[in-house]
């Protein structure tokens, strides 16, 4: 059972969590996006392993249905992020090489 005092607590963090991030990336130069992107797909890469694990898990623990659904929503949803990660990242470097092309 989650108190009250923990969910302000992870509130709390969350929040800062989000301010934090916004800060970092708003103070990145345009140059260095790209690599920030890659690591960040790479991080969503890890989330593709852990729901993987989740999963299974959840599978071999004989859990209920609900663990094994959670499993597989964390899985699609770390897929998406994924895909549409490299997806953004190709654009970006198909936009640096147009530049270099025109040049």
């Amino acid at each position: 059972m989650i108190t009250e005092a923990s969910l302000i607590a992870n509130l709390t963090l969350f929040m800062l969590a989000i301010f934090l991030g916004f800060e970092l990336i708003t103070k990145v130069p345009a140059t260095l996006h790209t690599p920030l992107m890659s690591g960040a797909n790479a991080i969503s890469g890890i989330s593709v392993v852990g729901a993987l694990l989740g999963a299974n898990v959840a599978y071999q623990g004989g859990e209920t249905l609900v663990s094994g659904l959670l499993a597989f929503v964390a899985l699609v949803l770390a897929m998406i992020n994924v895909v549409g990660g490299f997806a953004v990242t190709n654009r970006m470097l198909n936009m640096i090489a147009g530049k270099n092309r025109r040049a």
